[in-house]
Parts: structure tokens; C-alpha cells; sequence
């Protein structure tokens, strides 16, 4: 399955290209202000909770020296969020958005979730981008572990491709899983410690919120672009290879339901 698949890529290698680009340019020239929604949408809700929260979460931030702290833990807390929840919102609906597309054109199906997965790391890294300019622009320095960044983005988009694909299966057949999708979205953002952190809730509840898997690779971006820290541990490497097999389980799923779901779209 693996080999062959890659062969079907490299084979539709110049399709796969000009479908990413394609898309990106699609995301961008949808409105007037194009390329600035990339920037604005996310960076407005970064700015909402930095008003509303800075005044209360910058005493409770130890270990991170700067007047901003609050605003710097919150931009790498969103960095990490907001790859993740692209990838699973966009894959909810790829397969259905893309139905005449399947219906008429033979290439490999595999290629929607990739183009998904792509530009979504591309908004990402202007994201970043941003992120690291207004870093310098607040007078925090960076440190070397920010190399450990990549690593923590492949275990992002793999916990999220996985997830985000078997959804997207189920939710040709089950449209429901779009409607809840959104939902359950917004329980594991509060779920995590992105605006917060977790050391001020009750211990007994750290220990429930521990249990989600975006505690640990948001606490990971959290070590390497604020506390300078390498980000690997056990639950986290557990958390990769939970992944994969993730992956693993979609890909199954797709080459089990492919044929079926055009005759649902």
C-alpha cells in the first residue's frame, strides 16, 4: 500500500503541485484583502485573549523574562493550535467539496488530503513568521532549541492528518460528523493550556487535562519557542507513534471506502 502510493504521487507529482498551489491561490484571492486574511483571522484572536487575560496570566508565567510574557506564551500556544485545527477543519470537508471533482477527473483520491495537509503548513509558516518578527519586535530572545521546531510540527500534522482524514471518510457517509466536528473542536481548545496555564487548575484536574493529547505537543512548542528547552519526552514520542499507526488506520479506511464514497458524494 505504502509503495504503491508513493509511486501514484510521484507519478501525479506536477498534478499535486499546481493542486497546492492552486488551492493556496484560491485561499488567498477569495476576498480583497487576500493574503492579510491569513495573517488577520488568526492574529485577531491571539490579540483578544493577550487584552482580556494579560493582566491576569502575566504573574503566573515563571521562568520567561519579559514584560510580554503572556503575549509570548499565547502566540506559541496558537502556533501549534492553529495548525492542528486547520488540518482536522478542512479535511472534515475535503472529500465533499471536491466531489465533482472526483467524479470527473481520475487521479489518485490520496492527493486532497495532501494538498489539505500542505497548505496548511504553508499559512502555518507565515504564521510563524509573524510570530518570530513580533518576538524580536518585544525583545525576547530565542534560543537555539528553536531547531526542535520542524520536529514538533511533523508530530502535529501527523496526530492531526490521521485524525483529520478518518473523519473526513466517515463524514462522506455520516454527515452529521461535520456538524459535531466543530463542537468538539471548542471542548479540546479549552481542554488545552493555550490561554492558560495548566498549573493553575486543581491538581486533580491537570491530571484529566494531561490525558489530551494536544496537552503534550502544545506544551512541546511551548518548551522550544519560550522556555528554550527541548521538547522530547515519553508521552510525546508515545504520542508520534500513536500517530503513525493512526495514519496507518486511515489510509486502511480510505482504500476500504474509496469506491464507495463517490457513488455518496
Amino acid at each position: 500500500m505504502g509503495l504503491n502510493l508513493f509511486r501514484a504521487l510521484w507519478s501525479y507529482r506536477y498534478f499535486l503541485f499546481t493542486s497546492i498551489l492552486a488551492d493556496f491561490r484560491n485561499r488567498v484571492l477569495r476576498s480583497r484583502l487576500g493574503f492579510l486574511w491569513i495573517i488577520l483571522a488568526p492574529l485577531s484572536q491571539v490579540l483578544i485573549y493577550a487584552f482580556v487575560l494579560s493582566s491576569l496570566m502575566s504573574q503566573r508565567l515563571p521562568g520567561i523574562e519579559s514584560s510580554f510574557s503572556y503575549a509570548i506564551y499565547l502566540m506559541s500556544g496558537f502556533q501549534a493550535w492553529l495548525l492542528f485545527s486547520e488540518i482536522i477543519t478542512r479535511s472534515i470537508t475535503v472529500f465533499i467539496d471536491n466531489g465533482n471533482v472526483l467524479k470527473k477527473i481520475s487521479f489518485p483520491r490520496t492527493i486532497l488530503p495532501i494538498v489539505v495537509v500542505s497548505t496548511s503548513l504553508i499559512t502555518n509558516l507565515i504564521f510563524l513568521a509573524l510570530v518570530l518578527a513580533a518576538f524580536t519586535l518585544l525583545g525576547f530572545r530565542i534560543g537555539w532549541n528553536i531547531f526542535w521546531l520542524p520536529v514538533m510540527m511533523l508530530i502535529n500534522v501527523a496526530f492531526a492528518a490521521g485524525i483529520g482524514l478518518i473523519a473526513g471518510i466517515l463524514n462522506v457517509f455520516i454527515r452529521d460528523i461535520g456538524q459535531l466536528t466543530p463542537i468538539l473542536m471548542q471542548f479540546l481548545f479549552w481542554f488545552t493550556p493555550i490561554v492558560y496555564i495548566i498549573t493553575i487548575l486543581p491538581e486533580t484536574f491537570q491530571q484529566i487535562v494531561m490525558l489530551n493529547p494536544m496537552f503534550w505537543i502544545v506544551d512541546g512548542y511551548h518548551r522550544v519557542m519560550v522556555y528554550n528547552e527541548a521538547p522530547l519526552n515519553a508521552p510525546l514520542i508515545g504520542i508520534f507513534l500513536v500517530s503513525l499507526a493512526i495514519l496507518a488506520m486511515a489510509f486502511w479506511l480510505f482504500r476500504k471506502a474509496s469506491p464507495e464514497m463517490v457513488d455518496a458524494l
